[in-house]
């Protein structure tokens, strides 16, 4: 039986959601809630295709069309999103969304699509971004096991940690002081932040798949992440803290105490996130008994002659950030959300 491909429909909702649910691939960035959550803070165009036959859904890739002065015009699967690209249950329904995304991009007069698989499996064509790399570890049941297993260096750092009094808080829908610490580390990165409706969008639109969780020492929050929970997955997706605190490893305390309370809540895998290779991020991610994946990103060229580089560290931006750095953090704060999205 063949198989059609059309965009969403609002009876398809369910039925999308279980297919990534129920789908090896899947991840939080390709559930509807990233995609409201999207439309209601950038107002991006959504492009969701649907592969179907009578028997149910096939295939699906969540794209949207974004449009400004630096990307020009694309489709991007997803934006501010690290994982993203085509699920399907077959290679004959992969290779179909993938020829309806050069279609779709070809009727918008995009410059390129751009896919943020997070497997190869995902692939139809060569991927040809090769500059980030994700890390994850299985989820240790055992505090003391989870603490021994960790590269030395960072065992040493997180029972420096432990030596303090630091309390964990956790929040469904308060924001403030996460975004207040995240604004800050984006500024000394020379990087624009989002808005705060786009925390609250994302804290709204998950549910009890989002949380924030703030470590706070002597009743001040010093580092503090917003997290979801896939599956058996938890994604820390943003996290930041107080360089000036940096004396008492308030990041190493966070992240074993993430491990911990993972553990706890019976999930499986811990999603340290993406991040550049040769990084300070990098770094610190890759020893944490940690797992290296290649983030085998496609970006389909339509009517642009390359494949675009929109990463900090592209010289084009150097000049920009170094002045981002230096401007104070009033403005980068009412600045940030315009310029953020520009670079989606």
């Amino acid at each position: 039986m063949s198989w059609y491909i059309r965009e969403i429909q609002p009876q398809d909702c369910s039925r999308w959601d279980g297919f990534v649910l129920g789908h090896p691939h899947g991840s939080p960035f390709h559930l509807l809630a990233w995609k409201k959550s999207i439309e209601e803070t950038f107002h991006f165009e959504p492009h969701y295709l649907v592969a179907e036959d009578d028997t149910g859904i096939h295939g699906v890739l969540p794209l949207f069309l974004v449009q400004n002065l630096i990307v020009g015009k694309a489709l991007i699967s997803s934006p501010f999103a690290v994982y993203g690209g085509i699920l399907a249950d077959s290679e004959r329904v992969r290779q179909s969304l993938h020829d309806e995304a050069r279609k779709l991009g070809e009727k918008s007069g995009v410059g390129y699509v751009e896919l943020r698989n997070a497997y190869a499996e995902q692939c139809v064509g060569v991927p040809n971004v090769s500059r980030y790399v994700t890390f994850t570890c299985s989820v240790e049941p055992d505090e003391k096991k989870s603490l021994e297993s960790l590269p030395k260096k960072t065992r040493n750092m997180v029972r420096k940690a432990l030596k303090y009094p630091y309390v964990t808080r956790r929040h469904g829908s308060d924001f403030r002081a996460f975004e207040e610490l995240y604004a800050k580390n984006m500024r000394r990165l020379g990087t624009p932040s989002f808005p705060k409706k786009h925390f609250s969008a994302l804290l709204s639109n998950f549910g009890s798949m989002v949380d924030i969780q703030e470590t706070v020492l002597d009743g001040k929050v010093v580092a503090a992440s917003l997290n979801f929970y896939f599956r058996d997955q938890m994604h820390t997706y943003y996290a930041a803290s107080d360089p000036s605190y940096n004396d008492k490893a308030p990041n190493n305390y966070m992240y074993f105490d993430h491990l911990r309370h993972a553990a706890l809540q019976g999930y499986a895998v811990f999603d340290f996130g993406r991040c550049k290779r040769e990084t300070g991020v990098f770094e610190f991610k890759r020893h944490w008994n940690t797992t290296m994946r290649e983030l085998p990103y496609e970006v389909l060229l339509i009517n642009r002659k390359e494949v675009p580089n929109f990463s900090p560290v592209n010289p084009r931006f150097e000049m920009a950030i170094a002045i981002w750095k230096k401007l104070p953090l009033l403005i980068t704060r009412a600045l940030g959300p315009a310029f953020v999205r520009l670079f989606p």
